[in-house]
């Protein structure tokens, strides 16, 4: 795939299970890479969510036996003169993540998820799907002033229907492109990077109003 990327000259995300080399280390992990096929980045998802064993009465989500939490931060990196940050599913919806993002300097997120349709435990919530997949990415893109990318996976997968949604959304929080079906999609969007300055001076002088001596007790509680 690298070596495809070279030859087209198509920078590209993409995620995947690692096992590392030096200590057998089991991470849901994300890569970014250049246009010339080589690495630009690595990110391991920290907000690793579900159970390493079934639990009676919820949908079976066992990311835990398999994957460990990430051990490299919120790390962010140039590419083609673009700050970019990346998250994997269940990160994108932890507020945290995209502050850390944005204080390490993001101007982009590229987020990859998967994502059932249903969930077993919570029927009734079924109509929100959407809306609370979509809700978090926009406010952490309008809260931090970021763009954020977000690829879904989506169709059915084993029996189970993935959500879809795929969107690009703007440092306004608006959803500037989207993916309208369960099919193969391309989204396209041309991202206005000035667009964070001018947001970030409307609404989010994080130097001037930013009060990180009164949240403590996000860090220090457990």
């Amino acid at each position: 795939l690298y070596d495809a990327a070279a030859r087209l000259k198509i920078g590209f995300a993409l995620g995947y299970a690692e096992l590392t080399r030096d200590d057998g280390g089991r991470f849901n992990t994300m890569d970014l890479v250049g246009q010339d096929g080589k690495l630009v980045g690595r990110y391991r998802k920290i907000h690793v969510p579900g159970s390493s064993e079934p639990e009676p009465g919820t949908t079976v989500h066992l990311e835990r036996r398999y994957f460990e939490p990430g051990n490299l931060g919120f790390p962010v990196f140039v590419y083609r003169g673009v700050r970019v940050g990346m998250a994997i599913c269940n990160d994108r919806r932890w507020p945290e993540t995209y502050r850390m993002l944005c204080l390490n300097g993001a101007e982009l997120v590229l987020i990859g998820y998967n994502t059932p349709l249903l969930l077993d435990e919570a029927p009734a919530l079924a109509h929100l799907r959407m809306f609370h997949n979509h809700l978090p990415m926009q406010a952490g893109a309008y809260q931090n002033t970021v763009w954020v990318a977000a690829a879904a996976k989506a169709g059915v997968e084993d029996g189970q229907a993935l959500i879809g949604g795929s969107c690009i959304i703007a440092p306004t929080g608006e959803i500037a492109a989207q993916a309208m079906s369960l099919d193969d999609e391309v989204i396209v969007h041309r991202a206005d990077l000035d667009l964070i300055a001018v947001c970030r001076k409307v609404n989010f002088d994080f130097a001037r109003y930013r009060r990180p001596d009164q949240y403590r007790l996000i860090a220090d509680q457990v």
